[in-house]
């Protein structure tokens, strides 16, 4: 067995797409899934798997949560090593800027094409600077950055199907589950 994070996105951010922790550890026990965990109410999930595909993971996971729900829930599936990475390669962005107002990780289901992570990159601005690695793409947002501004960099249309974690809850789920 294999463990796995998942990270759903676009859920419990309004009246109509409520999937709270207790259902989605629920469903993903159903879906045969083992030691399931959940972290905060954010769609953060932490199982056990024999499957070795993580497309058929996020297949398996999304079909499951449509089914549940009753609406389409984009999953976006890590090992614990390749989570661990991105939280390593997080905590030495962050170093690396003393000061950050604030440090987005974009979650990304497949890596972007070279060209495309170039794009994402040249949205960097005087709020601050986009960094692709891997499946990972790290908003560093600076003083130029303004509080309430959803995707300050213009960056969100380039990622494909993407969530988002502070840096913060980043380095608290690799700490407790990788």
């Amino acid at each position: 067995m294999t463990t796995y994070l998942a990270f759903l996105r676009a859920i419990n951010l309004g009246s109509k797409r409520v999937f709270p922790k207790d259902d989605i550890r629920r469903v993903v026990t159903d879906a045969g899934f083992a030691g399931v965990q959940t972290h905060i109410n954010t769609g953060n999930v932490r199982f056990d798997s024999a499957m070795r595909s993580r497309a058929r993971i996020e297949e398996a996971l999304e079909r499951a949560f449509s089914a549940d729900r009753g609406f389409d829930v984009p999953t976006i599936v890590f090992s614990t090593a390749e989570f661990a990475s991105i939280a390593s390669d997080a905590a030495e962005l962050a170093a690396a800027r003393p000061g950050l107002a604030r440090h987005y990780v974009y979650l990304l289901k497949e890596e972007p094409p070279t060209s495309i992570a170039h794009e994402i990159e040249a949205t960097s601005s005087e709020a601050g600077e986009m960094i692709v690695r891997g499946r990972a793409a790290h908003a560093l947002l600076g003083e130029g950055y303004q509080d309430g501004v959803v995707d300050p960099l213009r960056a969100a249309k380039l990622l494909g199907v993407a969530t988002n974690r502070n840096a913060t809850v980043i380095a608290a789920l690799a700490a407790k589950w990788c």
